[in-house]
């Protein structure tokens, strides 16, 4: 019997699905104003929002790492009561509908929220409506990504190694930097570029907790949703921008994906 033969059952629903998946993607190509494309790039409203939208998402990328690994590496290699219950905490965003990671962020950050309040009163910071609060947002919906790519890695790492580091002397924290970092950069990395990509292309919990306002908290995905009440061909202009950012994202993950 030929492998390679698909069963009709099976064949017909599937390249239902791929289409589609793909039909959406084709009809944004094709409406696409590509005779004005050049121009509409360099709009100042088109370039504010890409501009804000790349400063946010990477500085949400920073302040993933920098809690990210330390958490993954907790949950990859510390052994400790609830574990299990902090794990599945962490992906909690990931399933959790953004517009309500934006209302938990407003009850907790916001000028009478748990925290909000106490930050206005002795630093007077306040988060909501501000570029700020566009990065904890993105920060917020993103970091489940970076999480779980580097405790993947992390448990795919040989512990010997560090072990062996420990018996020479080094600290935790000399062998996570000098022999446990280097083992599971690959990983990080990925993680790193899911987690920007996921922050470019926050919605939900920006609106809700920084709001819409341009220059200042208006990223992308916030001007295509205002662009479609005003002009379509901006919004897909913007969209297309996103889409090959999400297509230079597979491109850049393809042989991490392929390799597992």
């Amino acid at each position: 019997m030929n492998k390679f033969r698909i069963p009709l059952a099976l064949a017909v629903p599937a390249a239902i699905g791929l289409t589609f998946l793909v039909l959406p993607l084709a009809g944004l190509l094709i409406r696409a104003p590509w005779s004005t494309l050049p121009e509409r790039l360099t709009e100042p409203g088109i370039l504010a929002a890409l501009r804000l939208s790349l400063l946010t998402a990477s500085l949400a990328t920073v302040v993933c790492l920098i809690l990210g690994v330390p958490l993954a590496w907790v949950l990859a290699r510390a052994e400790f009561p609830g574990r299990r219950l902090v794990r599945a905490l962490v992906t909690v965003p990931l399933v959790l509908p953004p517009v309500v990671g934006g209302v938990a962020l407003l009850l907790v950050f916001g000028r009478r929220g748990l925290l909000g309040g106490w930050l206005d009163q002795t630093f007077g910071v306040s988060l909501p409506f501000t570029t700020a609060g566009v990065v904890v947002a993105e920060a917020f919906v993103a970091m489940p990504f970076l999480v779980i790519a580097v405790e993947g890695a992390l448990r795919g790492a040989d512990a010997r190694y560090e072990e062996a580091a420990a018996t020479l002397g080094a600290t935790r924290w000399t062998a996570f930097r000098r022999v446990t970092l280097p083992l599971i950069a690959p990983g990080v990395a990925a993680g790193a570029v899911l987690c920007w990509a996921r922050a470019l292309g926050e919605f939900g919990a920006t609106i809700t907790f920084a709001g819409n306002f341009p220059g200042r908290t208006q990223t992308m995905p916030l001007a295509v949703y205002l662009a479609l009440e005003q002009d379509v061909d901006a919004a897909i202009v913007l969209s297309l921008v996103l889409l090959a950012v999400s297509v230079g994202i597979l491109a850049a993950l393809r042989d991490k994906w392929v390799a597992a």
